[in-house]
């Protein structure tokens, strides 16, 4: 499993290439790996970790989803592929600015958050890690932003119950410490 994880690691690094971390100089990578790793202490379902470290390359690379179901299957099999790819898809934000330029942030992650109450409990698994992950570096890097995001990561929590109940918990009992912190 660690050598098909090293090579989904690898391919996630070279999709999202020179970018990097908002708010340190890291290379983007090393949030995918915190956010498999968190996932990785409640699970070793390599569909899981796999998309944990794919979760952002849809979203934010130019690469596209048949080229990621390519990769995949050279190293999974093609229903561990599917549902690799199904949650990416999930975890892949719609409601974005550049395509929904005349929406709010406010009104585009009310809709992002409808749309994430349908999703499956392992994507909200990652989702709970990705929130941990982001929470705790913008809590300390951005305290003017960090109030913001942490209070739609508290409604997101509230909304998304389906996934790894440790870890919601885990998710929920961080972000309230923030919160906690901020105010």
């Amino acid at each position: 499993m660690e050598e098909i994880l090293e090579r989904i690691k690898y391919f996630a690094d070279q999709a999202h290439g020179d970018q990097r971390r908002k708010y340190t100089p890291d290379r983007y990578i090393v949030h995918p790996i915190r956010v498999m790793e968190i996932c990785r202490k409640y699970t070793n379902d390599i569909t899981i970790l796999a998309a944990a470290l794919l979760h952002d390359v849809l979203e934010d690379t130019s690469v596209q989803k048949e080229e990621m179901k390519d990769f995949l299957l050279t190293v999974l099999n093609p229903q561990q592929t599917s549902r690799t790819i199904r949650m990416v898809e999930e975890l892949t934000d719609v409601y974005v600015k550049m395509d929904f330029p005349g929406l709010n942030r406010k009104s585009r992650k009310a809709k992002e958050l409808e749309r994430l109450k349908s999703t499956s409990a392992d994507s909200q698994t990652i989702k709970y890690a990705d929130i941990l992950d982001n929470s705790i570096e913008i809590a300390t890097q951005d305290t003017d932003f960090a109030l913001v995001y942490v209070t739609e990561s508290q409604k997101i929590l509230q909304n998304l119950t389906s996934g790894n109940a440790v870890l919601h918990a885990d998710a929920v009992e961080v972000i309230d410490e923030v919160i906690r912190k901020l105010k």
